[in-house]
């Protein structure tokens, strides 16, 4: 943490689902596998290695996946 801010590395195992809708903002850098992720109006953005994905708070629900694993910088 630095003050609100959280900075983290996040490895998702295979098949790995979230059980919840976010509504927080993030920036993420999917260093390695890919993941996707869910918007709750049904688009799907796929991660793959190298790639940024980034929503700000209370933008769009959001949720991810990964069906072969993934690990990813967090910064939210």
């Amino acid at each position: 943490m630095m003050g609100e801010i959280r900075v983290r590395k996040v490895e998702y195992s295979t098949c790995y689902k979230a059980d919840h809708w976010c509504k927080k903002g993030h920036v993420i850098l999917c260093t390695e596998g890919e993941m996707d992720t869910e918007l709750d109006d049904g688009r799907i953005m796929k991660l793959t290695a190298g790639m940024t994905y980034f929503v700000g708070d209370n933008c769009e629900a959001h949720r991810s996946s990964t069906k072969t694993g993934c690990k990813l910088f967090i910064v939210d």
